[in-house]
């Protein structure tokens, strides 16, 4: 049932301009969703495969480091030799209003090892540098499932804006414009009506 509105010419072009921005909310609705969808699956597909890689990184890392053990004994020497990582910075990127982390960090080995040499053996320097990869991959890791995570609220408040437009404002417009539009008609049809028994009226 159409909302009680007064049927006038006024008012017809005032539903109608309000259906057609309605119209145009949901297109820009149903297309930011979209592109979001589209990011969100991108990244999903990034983190996985980063995933893959920090666990394959780790597993390359302890396999190492259970070697340098066995030759060099208790290896305490690597969580020094691995400094604490102090360079992050983080800045954000907009995909369709929504913000987005980037993470910047200078996670690059030192030219030379923090750690003697001498003391160590191959083992041990590849588990220095794959433990370094670790921190690498993981801080863009991190970034990526920020990112997925608000991608997802954004997704689902833009779902909700885009189904309100569809199924109640639309409707509603597109009722409100039948209803005006018929009472109208329906008001002209009886101007006519009255005027053609006045004519008579005055022909005879």
């Amino acid at each position: 049932m159409a909302e009680q509105i007064f049927p006038t010419k006024g008012n017809l072009i005032k539903v109608k301009r309000s259906l057609k921005q309605a119209v145009l909310g949901y297109e820009l609705m149903d297309r930011k969703r979209s592109i979001l969808v589209r990011e969100m699956v991108a990244l999903t597909d990034e983190a996985r495969e980063l995933r893959s890689s920090i666990d394959s990184t780790f597993s390359e890392a302890y396999s190492a480091l259970r070697g340098a053990n066995i030759t060099l004994g208790v290896v305490a020497l690597l969580a020094d030799a691995v400094p604490l990582e102090n360079s992050l910075s983080l800045s954000s990127r907009s995909v369709m209003g929504v913000e987005l982390p980037k993470v910047t960090a200078d996670i690059t080995p030192p030219a030379e090892p923090s750690y003697p040499m001498i003391e160590t053996n191959s083992d041990f320097d590849r588990a220095f540098i794959c433990f370094n990869k670790v921190k690498e991959l993981t801080v863009r890791l991190a970034e990526l499932e920020n990112s997925v995570y608000r991608l997802a609220i954004a997704i689902k408040k833009t779902q909700k804006r885009r189904n309100a437009l569809k199924n109640i404002m639309i409707p509603r417009f597109e009722q409100q414009v039948r209803f005006i539009s018929n009472a109208l008609e329906e008001k002209e049809r009886e101007e006519f009506s009255r005027q053609k028994v006045i004519k008579k009226r005055k022909i005879k």
